[in-house]
């Protein structure tokens, strides 16, 4: 039987599905999986992450697809402020990258499924139902080998050099990363060219680096941006 022929969940309501992705033909492509599913409803398309945060505000979600390659506000700072702001949303980040570093943070963020995008047409209905159900989904491709390594007991226990940075500063360094000038960067985020200059200089001395290139290093290494960005 085809995988994406049902979603056989415990109940006959409808599951609402926020997709958020900055690429529109990877958007439609999951969007068109989806809509073979029964028992499945996406209510909204988000391009970045605070553009998630808003629609969840509006559409009020049971799961939310998200991408982590996601410019302004990638996908595991969004992960992060929805588990702090809608614990009853739960998210699945569907991500081309399959290194443990990337799955590590998205499950201490609180993420309830890790799908690989070249996995999602055969996968994608077992990650919804798992986590629909409250379960933990890992893709097959990097399950097994990840657990060896993380056992889930332990991935709370782990620490990112990200988590000395507060979100403000997480924040204002992928902006930066990104190339981003400070008059920007305070425009986007409705705040003073002052307060885009405090913010830049704490992180910069809490990481101990003093330039935007080695800046840019440190966020490609730590997941704020991709080679792709």
């Amino acid at each position: 039987m085809n995988t994406l022929s049902k979603l056989d969940t415990s109940t006959t309501s409808t599951s609402r599905i926020l997709l958020a992705d900055d690429h529109t033909l990877v958007r439609a492509g999951i969007r068109a999986l989806l809509e073979k599913l029964s028992g499945v409803e996406v209510v909204g398309e988000a391009s970045d992450g605070r553009e998630v945060l808003n629609l969840i505000k509006l559409h009020q979600p049971d799961v939310v697809l998200m991408d982590i390659s996601m410019p302004g506000l990638n996908g595991l700072q969004a992960l992060a402020r929805i588990t702090r702001d809608f614990p009853h949303v739960r998210v699945i980040i569907l991500s081309m990258h399959h290194n443990d570093e990337y799955v590590l943070q998205a499950l201490k963020s609180g993420a309830f499924g890790y799908l690989l995008k070249r996995a999602a047409t055969a996968e994608l209905s077992a990650a919804l139902k798992t986590v629909i159900a409250g379960g933990i989904y890992l893709s097959r491709e990097i399950a097994s080998q990840f657990l060896k390594k993380f056992p889930l007991q332990q991935i709370a226990q782990s620490t990112s050099p990200l988590e000395q940075l507060t979100p403000r500063q997480r924040e204002i360094l992928q902006l930066l990363a990104e190339g981003q000038t400070t008059k920007a960067i305070a425009m986007i985020l409705k705040v003073s060219d002052k307060t885009v200059e405090y913010h830049r200089a704490k992180l910069m001395a809490r990481l101990n680096i003093f330039d935007i290139p080695g800046l840019v290093r440190f966020a490609l290494r730590n997941g704020l941006i991709s080679q792709e960005s």
